[in-house]
């Protein structure tokens, strides 16, 4: 009888562990972001860092983001901690808003060593595509306490038409 319990105490563990894996990567997914480091994200040296399973190649993380449509615009809040606003270039390109970036290292002064490496350096790109056309040339852009947010007003401003179908 005990063998039976843990049995089904294991498998609900492991259900429990594998939906909220599953409730991760759907809410994630779209937000994960890929960094690419060159000379000029100035990583350290691997031997500078402890840290076995750090790679400069592995730089992924989450930049989490915000789209928002109101009757007049369109607005996206993307959070980019870390970034400074001049290593940022927003693109509206037809359809498509395109975010590119990058997050440089910034090395101590002191002599020590990196223990941990968690943080992802280096070049990104993000894609957005846009629910309808926007004005491309009246877009605004701010960036304030690490969140990049950018308005686009509506080529065709008004309430988003719907039709309701009969099912015969």
């Amino acid at each position: 009888m005990k063998l039976d319990n843990l049995k089904v105490n294991i498998e609900s563990w492991l259900n429990g562990m594998a939906e909220g894996w599953r409730h991760l990567w759907k809410t994630t997914s779209d937000a994960l972001t890929h960094f690419k480091p060159d000379e000029a994200t100035n990583l350290p040296v691997a031997s500078q860092i402890d840290d076995d399973a750090w790679s400069a190649e592995k730089g992924w993380s989450v930049l989490g983001a915000e789209l928002f449509e109101d009757d007049q615009r369109l607005v996206v809040r993307v959070e980019t901690p870390g970034m400074d606003k001049k290593d940022l270039n927003i693109e509206i390109d037809g359809e498509i808003l395109i975010i590119r970036g990058e997050k440089r290292f910034e090395n101590e002064k002191t002599i020590g060593r990196w223990r941990t490496f968690q943080c992802a350096y280096g070049s990104f790109r993000r894609v957005f595509p846009l629910s309808v056309p926007v004005k491309i040339e009246a877009a605004k852009a701010s960036y304030k306490n690490g969140v990049l947010r950018i308005e686009m007003p509506k080529l065709n401003p008004g309430k988003v038409r719907s039709v309701s179908v009969k099912v015969e």
